[in-house]
């Protein structure tokens, strides 16, 4: 039978199709990835913007990274501070009810436990290399073992570390500067340790002169006190620092991944009724070139 479709109408209908089939499969790749966009070649004008904020946002990732390391380290260091205040405080308490009662069957001992938690607060390490030792991270910065080693010891030779600090670049052109030293705090607490270690074995109730010992070493301890609060305080104001710096990349981040969002990511919702709508659209087109091609002419002519 004759039929009423022509070769070129066929051909213009198989066309249709394989254009319908590909717009089908780019929208099909779209719901998978939910991007707009394959390439940075169909962005069009806005690609010099999306390059732009793709950078910065590597550049975030990187400082991101920086940042975060130096937030452990900082508060590694106030968590070294504190256990070095709270056992020395307790120390200084103990000493301080030995005076006022005249009692002191336990000090020496007291104050070896006391010793014990201080140096392994000051010989403290991170990732293997000690936080307090400035770049002398080959030795461990507090010689002294135990209580007994800090007798006749000069608390200006108690540490094997220097005064160099750490450097880091936190944000674009702002480099920040960290780290604390064994040396800035430690010395008066040495020579607290060296006054109680020098007096020996404690009778139950000491004399006056070993009293006025104790009195002296609970002073040293004070000043110690003071030296160790000072620095944990500086620390605390480089752990705000970098808070706000972390806390404003976070922000950029966040305005830089929108800006990229709206030229390359799709709407959820939209694609998929855009995927729906083309697989209609092929399947009456396939509906369509089946009947034309099923229809002979004597059928158009009835």
């Amino acid at each position: 039978m004759t039929r009423i479709s022509s070769l070129t109408m066929q051909h213009q209908f198989q066309a249709i199709m394989v254009r319908q089939q590909q717009e089908l499969s780019e929208t099909a790749v779209k719901v998978g990835t939910l991007k707009k966009v394959a390439s940075y070649a169909e962005t069009g004008a806005d690609t010099g913007r999306v390059l732009t904020a793709r950078s910065m946002l590597t550049q975030i990732e990187a400082q991101t990274r920086v940042t975060s390391r130096v937030d452990a380290s900082l508060s590694f260091y106030q968590a070294r501070l504190s256990e070095i205040d709270q056992a020395t405080s307790g120390l200084r308490a103990m000493i301080l009810d030995a005076i006022g009662t005249g009692n002191a069957p336990t000090i020496i001992k007291e104050a070896e436990a006391t010793f014990a938690q201080f140096r392994a607060a000051m010989n403290a390490a991170d990732d293997g290399l000690p936080i307090f030792a400035g770049s002398r991270t080959e030795e461990l910065p507090l010689k002294a073992a135990r209580l007994a080693d800090t007798a006749g010891l000069d608390p200006d030779l108690a540490f094997d570390s220097d005064d160099i600090v750490q450097s880091a670049r936190v944000a674009p052109g702002l480099d920040m500067t960290y780290g604390i030293g064994a040396k800035e705090f430690g010395k008066k607490f040495v020579a607290a340790f060296r006054t109680i270690a020098e007096l020996g074995t404690l009778p139950a109730r000491p004399s006056q002169a070993q009293m006025d010992k104790l009195a002296i070493a609970k002073t040293q301890i004070d000043e110690g006190l003071a030296e160790l609060r000072g620095v944990d305080a500086r620390n605390g104001r480089a752990q705000n620092r970098i808070a706000d710096i972390i806390t404003r990349s976070k922000d950029r981040e966040i305005v830089l991944t929108s800006a990229v969002s709206e030229v390359e990511d799709a709407n959820a919702a939209s694609v998929e009724a855009e995927l729906v709508g083309r697989k209609r659209m092929l399947e009456a087109s396939f509906n369509a070139y089946a009947m034309l091609n099923s229809i002979t002419l004597s059928d158009y002519l009835r």
